[in-house]
């Protein structure tokens, strides 16, 4: 590269230049540790820029796109930014998808290169299969053989090293696939920008410092795993990296103890666990900040919150995909008092509740939250009708259906597309799952449409229970009467063990549509 261009590329803004700036001031503090393998701000540079060279050197560069199949670990934050120095897009992928809907996001992405781990190295060989373009497969901890290149393999490669490259903050970083309730999923693409203001965000709301130690359980598929740690790169901050498996209240707080974590995201099911954990008061934790999302939690979750962690400052944060993800927060001095609410919209993004011809509602009533601002993605890769139809009147449409109160506290009322309509009256399925929610007996409740001959749809409350015991629509109905109009409570109750949920914690409600939505009769409980 010329020298001419050189000051150019120094002064961007992103997380390259992030690492490369600790890797010169604080080469031997730590960024990384995975169980219990430290790694440096200066060996986490040596690393990405050799990860760099060998992807190079098997023809990656500009906008290429790669993506990264793994369970998370410290490879993957590395595997992130060796994709970004060269000016390619990574693609994080849900490792829990069906090789069928993994084969979907390769030909859409584009993708002919992907970076796995032994435990999924099987998933690639299956999804390679089928797409037949993943020329380029490395492996963490391998290789497995079948044409797979070893990740550690590779760092030692002797080669040329790789031409620099000149990433302004506008190239796209990441391609991170929606969930997709229906149809199939669609790609945010998320550039550099976008996630160097998730940082600034963070650092905002939870008041984030550069000897924080961030606890990281999170998904890194997850936008909610990277935008978590994004604030990290900017202060050269600690990340912990905790091992993706089924939530273990004592190893959880082992760690947290063991790693002396200061900040901390988990969903208000996993807060109710700790909370309740008998040894957590004996625990000698330094919790500094404690954050939620994902899903609503309830005002004993809060109080038990504010119990345990009396010295912490809580915050719920709130937001989507597209945003990067963050958009709402709410302090936990207004947790109780503004119960159900996500908080207020973030000082750096412009947010406006619309009807359908993009006119302002007024406080109080039932609109569409829709956004502008540094956070906001760049497109949905490769369909622009998604995307047109996204950012109509030139603003970012949510798809969530929410109210503001007269202190500009924003309540979450439904997604658009989930609203029940029942005898020509919206049901809102939000609105009933708080109402529900807020029963002593119930620990988790859903909220979806049945098809019904008489009123088109009706509503269905698939909820779990805090005891063994049954629970009926019959014992409901006194507390249903005091908060719901009567065409808005539930005409069948499913009880089950356990709300089926994705990885970043949400309710998978298509799941429950299947099970018991519109091809089941409704029958009263």
């Amino acid at each position: 590269m010329s020298t001419a261009t050189e000051p150019l590329r120094s002064r961007r803004n992103h997380w390259m230049n992030q690492t490369a700036i600790h890797a010169t001031t604080s080469p031997d503090a730590p960024a990384l540790r995975y169980l219990g393998k430290t790694t440096s701000w200066g060996e986490l540079h040596d690393r990405v820029q050799r990860l760099a060279d060998a992807l190079a050197r098997r023809g990656v560069t500009d906008g290429d796109r790669v993506m990264i199949l793994m369970l998370n670990n410290a490879e993957y934050i590395e595997s992130v930014f060796a994709i970004n120095t060269l000016g390619a897009i990574a693609v994080p992928v849900n490792f829990r998808l069906t090789p069928p809907e993994i084969a979907y996001q390769v030909t859409d992405s584009g993708a002919t290169a992907i970076i796995t781990d032994t435990v999924l190295a099987p998933l690639v060989t299956a999804v390679s299969a089928q797409t037949g373009t993943l020329a380029t497969r490395i492996v963490v901890g391998g290789p497995t053989g079948d044409g797979f290149l070893g990740y550690d393999d590779l760092l030692a490669e002797p080669g040329t090293p790789h031409e620099p490259r000149d990433v302004p903050e506008d190239c796209a970083a990441l391609i991170m696939y929606t969930s997709g309730t229906t149809g199939n999923p669609k790609g945010a693409v998320l550039t550099h920008l976008n996630m160097n203001s998730q940082a600034l965000t963070c650092i905002r709301a939870m008041q984030y410092r550069a000897d924080d130690i961030a606890f990281c359980a999170s998904p890194l598929f997850h936008i909610a795993g990277l935008g978590s740690v994004a604030a990290c790169f900017v202060l050269g901050a600690l990340t912990v990296i905790h091992p993706l498996k089924a939530f273990d209240v004592t190893e959880v707080l082992d760690a947290w103890e063991r790693e002396r974590a200061t900040s901390v995201f988990l969903v208000p099911a996993q807060w109710q666990l700790i909370c309740a954990d008998p040894t957590v008061a004996q625990r000698d934790l330094r919790l500094r900040v404690i954050s939620w999302g994902a899903a609503p939690a309830s005002d004993t979750v809060l109080r038990a919150m504010a119990e345990t962690f009396p010295n912490a400052r809580n915050v719920a944060v709130f937001g989507q995909t597209e945003m990067s993800p963050i958009t709402c927060v709410l302090d936990g001095e207004d947790a109780i008092r503004k119960l159900g609410s996500v908080g207020k919209p973030i000082p750096t993004i412009a947010a406006r509740i619309v009807d359908d011809e993009n006119n302002d509602v007024a406080p109080g009533e039932v609109g569409e939250i829709v956004y502008r601002g540094p956070t906001l993605m760049r497109e949905y890769w490769n369909n622009p009708r998604a995307t047109a139809d996204a950012f109509a009147y030139g603003w970012f449409h949510s798809g969530d259906l929410v109210r503001r109160d007269e202190e500009g506290f924003v309540y979450v009322v439904d997604r658009k597309k989930d609203m029940i309509i029942s005898g020509g009256e919206n049901i809102y399925c939000a609105e009933v799952e708080n109402v529900l929610f807020a029963h002593p007996r119930i620990r988790e409740a859903a909220v979806i449409g049945r098809a019904d001959e008489r009123w088109g749809e009706v509503p269905v409350a698939i909820v779990a229970v805090e005891d063994d015991e049954q629970i009926s629509l019959a014992e409901l109905a006194p507390h249903l009467d005091a908060q719901l109009a009567r065409y808005k409570h539930p005409k069948a109750l499913v009880v089950v063990d356990a709300l089926p949920r994705n990885a970043g914690g949400k309710v998978v409600k298509h799941e429950l549509r299947k099970l018991h939505g519109s091809t089941q009769p409704a029958v009263s409980g």
